[in-house]
């Protein structure tokens, strides 16, 4: 996937420009970054195209990191980022996720997803809504 197709993805899930769609994603990827490993960021970056692999790439906050944090409270960190507020946050962490599942292989997916609380889950779009996934991923 190309970078401006995972931006406009995002923007047509939701219902956001797209420039407010690649900040948003930016954001969501950066907090993402924070709570999963290390060796499963730099194996989703490299998966993702050029302009956003370094969101998963930046070093980490390991002081501000908290395992616990739950979906609401990852939303927060998104919106407390810059240029992006509570309700572009809540419009669009989803639409991040459900996009990033298509970017990348479902090994290295399902792998990041097991390392964050199962109430993720519930914010990603079912495979075949909204286009669903690439044949063969």
């Amino acid at each position: 996937m190309e970078y401006q197709d995972f931006i406009n993805a995002v923007a047509t899930r939701a219902k956001v420009s797209t420039d407010q769609a690649a900040t948003v994603t930016r954001a969501t990827l950066e907090a993402l970054a924070d709570r999963i490993s290390a060796g499963q960021a730099e194996d989703l970056a490299y998966q993702l195209p050029d302009g956003l692999d370094d969101c998963l790439r930046k070093p980490r906050r390991q002081d501000q990191i908290k395992a616990s944090l739950g979906f609401d409270d990852f939303v927060q960190r998104v919106a407390d980022r810059q240029d992006v507020d509570r309700a572009l946050a809540d419009a669009a962490v989803g639409a991040v996720l459900t996009t990033l599942r298509e970017a990348v292989t479902r090994d290295e997916f399902e792998d990041a997803m097991a390392q964050l609380p199962k109430e993720f889950r519930q914010a990603i779009e079912p495979v075949g809504a909204g286009g669903g996934r690439r044949p063969g991923s």
